[in-house]
């Protein structure tokens, strides 16, 4: 591992090809996602990968694409 890594993490821009598991075999979580996985060449990390996107995908929605709503309560003043 790179001082760069080290500090910054890891950009995985080297990924194996992607892997498909059978349904009984999928003890992965990235396999549980899609069925198919990349692994990180650098630091062995899985991804999620979807095949008819050709992309690796996340795992997890996205919180910043909706944002929490905010309240205010009445009578106070928003600074």
């Amino acid at each position: 591992m790179s001082l760069f890594d080290f500090v910054f993490g890891c950009s995985h821009q080297r990924c194996s090809f992607p892997i498909t598991v059978k349904a009984k075999l999928r003890h992965s979580a990235a396999a549980a996602v899609t069925g198919t996985y990349v692994v990180c060449l650098d630091c062995g990390k899985e991804f999620p990968y979807d095949w008819t996107e050709m992309k690796m995908v996340r795992s997890k929605p996205d919180s910043s694409t909706t944002p929490n709503p905010i309240t205010v309560a009445p009578g106070s003043k928003a600074a």
